[in-house]
C-alpha cells in the first residue's frame, strides 16, 4: 500500500510484519509533481521481496526501510 497518511508509519499500530508492504510518502507538498518525484525515487529500488513485511518511508531527501 502506498499512502500519504503518516499514521501508517507508526509501527506499534501497524507492525510492518503484518502487511505485504507499506510505503509512506512524506513530501513537502502533496501536489502531483512532488508525489511523482517521490514515487520515481523508490520505484527503481523496489523489488517484491524487498517490500514484503517492511515499512518504507520515502522522503524527498532519503528513504528509510524498517522491518
Amino acid at each position: 500500500m502506498i499512502t500519504l497518511d503518516l499514521g501508517f508509519a507508526d509501527i506499534r499500530t501497524y507492525p510492518p510484519g503484518d502487511y505485504p508492504g507499506l510505503i509512506v510518502l512524506r513530501t513537502k507538498r502533496q501536489d502531483k509533481i512532488h508525489i511523482l518525484k517521490a514515487v520515481s525515487k523508490f520505484i527503481k529500488l523496489l523489488e517484491p521481496d524487498k517490500l514484503d513485511g517492511k515499512l518504507w518511508i520515502v522522503e524527498e531527501s532519503k528513504i528509510r526501510v524498517r522491518s
